[in-house]
């Protein structure tokens, strides 16, 4: 089953999807052996792989490259940011073409100004809800099977009041998924959930402005779709800290060894 078609099978099962951030093939591998029934391809853990910050900084084809490499690790649906769609309406058409050319199941795209920042950073600027709405709808024109998820950075700019506005607007133009990035607290999790009717996606991961709350516990407010960008790359940045220091003052690997993958295992 192809991923798109896949993502939606398991969004009709009405339970909530967890997707794993898996940035490279290797990532993407190990999510899946956990168990996960997707994954999440984020921008920002793209970017962070290749040694710059979540600035933007990365052209289309860089990010499709990688993308391209989660979705042919693994058999499970991948959902991409695509950020802002790397321009206007016109742009955007081009970038689902690509996007679904490769075998992303979503992408979504955010209604922030070129370049775009991380939406747990300040400063964020952000487009018209107008101009998003008609990204939407070239997104939505375009797409065969393609899932379109609908982010707004509102919250941080404008308030709760204008991201649950925008939210709405976004579902009218066709988006099949909503995401309202950062919200700062569980009354603001559960007003989102009360206030828009489309299927909602949210964003975990620790240290961010978002609290942390179970996934039943979202499910349970109507969330659908959880992403957690980071994690692995967080945890595997610590991993590879601790195996420099202790083989840059011994000379080998050897005090941590019961912390590296065995020779086979790595395969």
């Amino acid at each position: 089953m192809r991923g798109a078609a896949r993502l939606r099978e398991l969004l009709a099962q009405g339970e909530m999807i967890v997707a794993a951030g898996g940035y490279d093939g290797l990532s993407a591998r190990i999510a899946a052996a956990a168990g996960f029934q997707a994954l999440y391809c984020s921008g920002g853990a793209v970017a962070r792989s290749t040694g710059v910050p979540d600035l933007g900084l990365l052209t289309m084809t860089e990010v499709l490259v990688r993308v391209r490499e989660v979705v042919d690790a693994t058999v499970l649906p991948v959902i991409a940011d695509a950020d802002t769609g790397y321009g206007n309406a016109v742009n955007v058409v081009r970038t689902v073409r690509e996007f679904e050319r490769i075998g992303a199941a979503a992408i979504h795209l955010e209604d922030q100004l070129d370049p775009k920042t991380c939406g747990h950073y300040a400063g964020q600027q952000l487009v018209t809800a107008e101009e998003m709405v008609q990204k939407l709808r070239a997104a939505v024109d375009t797409r065969d099977e393609m899932l379109i998820i609908a982010r707004t950075d509102a919250r941080g700019q404008a308030g709760l009041e204008e991201a649950i506005r925008r939210g709405r607007l976004y579902a009218d133009a066709g988006a099949d998924i909503v995401f309202i990035e950062a919200p700062i607290s569980r009354a603001e999790i559960e007003s989102v959930a009360r206030s828009i009717s489309a299927p909602l996606l949210i964003n975990m991961f620790e240290g961010g402005r978002t609290p942390l709350i179970p996934a039943a516990d979202l499910a349970a407010l109507g969330y659908r779709l959880m992403i957690v960008p980071s994690d692995l790359q967080r945890a595997a940045i610590r991993a590879m800290e601790k195996v420099a220091a202790v083989l840059r003052r011994d000379g080998s690997s050897a005090a941590v060894r019961d912390s590296l993958a065995t020779f086979a295992e790595r395969d």
